[in-house]
């Protein structure tokens, strides 16, 4: 057997792209090249690694044994490749993702003060919601993920990280600003403007506020935070958000926080693949979040 690098990378980007027309992109090879790089390897190991479905491909049982490994000799590879081109110990790249809140209010001083730390600087960052990047940590697309959401699923590491303040937010003439003593009680009936399903903030109104709510309805449904403020600060509706995410809306007078009698922290979530390969470079990094706090 004569296993090759290629055919190796070939595998991990069909299973992670799905599709052998997205995979060849990626790859900047022809589809035929593809094609017969997969075929050589799945003769070569004799097993089928991904299930036909139309133009897609599923990885089966067999493709997900083999995906951690080929993950590791590829980024084994690639340390190889670099051992040399950088002056200290740490190579290959880092590839994070985090949720909304996260990625935008944290994530970026967190890489600012790891490169100033260890004056490595080859990192990639990916912003999404909860769901999608715990997606991308299972095909192996990220390193890590930091995420402000829950996670459970069996083939991550979940490990609490920092924690976070949510608040209710309004329009500062909206009507609620004028209640002394404001209870959950006086939410009710309320229009919400709120973040996707698979997000961590929705996650946090689901869990934590509205199932105090007899009656609430959904205004607007927004994947990004600022969207969010703009329409809450256009009066559209009140929100359920991150202290951090919405401070600055909150000095500029364009919104205004509810004060209700209510614990609102949450806690912030690290994220990994229990089996993915951790290189010098990721472990250092798995121990420096753990010990980073956020000024």
């Amino acid at each position: 057997m004569n296993i090759a690098l290629k055919q190796l990378k070939v595998f991990v980007t069909v299973a992670q792209e799905k599709t052998i027309t997205a995979a060849a992109e990626k790859l900047f090879l022809s589809k035929p090249a593809v094609s017969m790089a997969l075929s050589e390897l799945e003769k070569q190991l004799d097993h089928k690694l991904f299930d036909r479905n139309n133009n897609r491909l599923i990885i089966n049982e067999q493709g997900k044994r083999l995906l951690p490994l080929a993950d590791e000799l590829l980024a084994r590879s690639n340390a190889i490749e670099n051992l040399f081109d950088q002056a200290g110990p740490l190579t290959g790249q880092l590839k994070v993702g985090s949720s909304d809140t996260v990625g935008n209010q944290v994530t970026p001083f967190l890489l600012r003060d790891f490169r100033l730390e260890t004056q490595h600087r080859d990192q990639t960052l990916f912003i999404s919601n909860t769901a999608q990047i715990c997606h991308k940590l299972t095909e192996f697309e990220l390193d890590v993920g930091l995420v402000e959401g829950k996670v459970q699923h069996s083939d991550l590491v979940v490990q609490p990280w920092l924690s976070d303040q949510m608040v209710i937010a309004c329009h500062p003439q909206h009507p609620l600003t004028q209640i002394e003593n404001l209870q959950l009680s006086d939410l009710e009936n309320s229009e919400w403007v709120l973040r996707e399903i698979g997000s961590g903030t929705r996650e946090f109104f689901l869990n934590r506020i509205s199932p105090r709510l007899d009656k609430w309805t959904t205004s607007f449904e927004l994947n990004t935070t600022e969207a969010i403020i703009n329409c809450v600060s256009a009066d559209l509706g009140i929100t359920c958000i991150s202290q951090r995410a919405i401070i600055h809306a909150v000095e500029e007078q364009r919104v205004a926080i509810l004060t209700i009698p209510l614990d609102m922290s949450r806690q912030y979530w690290m994220l990994y693949h229990q089996e993915k390969y951790q290189s010098p470079l990721l472990k250092l990094f798995l121990t420096f979040c753990q010990q980073w706090q956020f000024d």
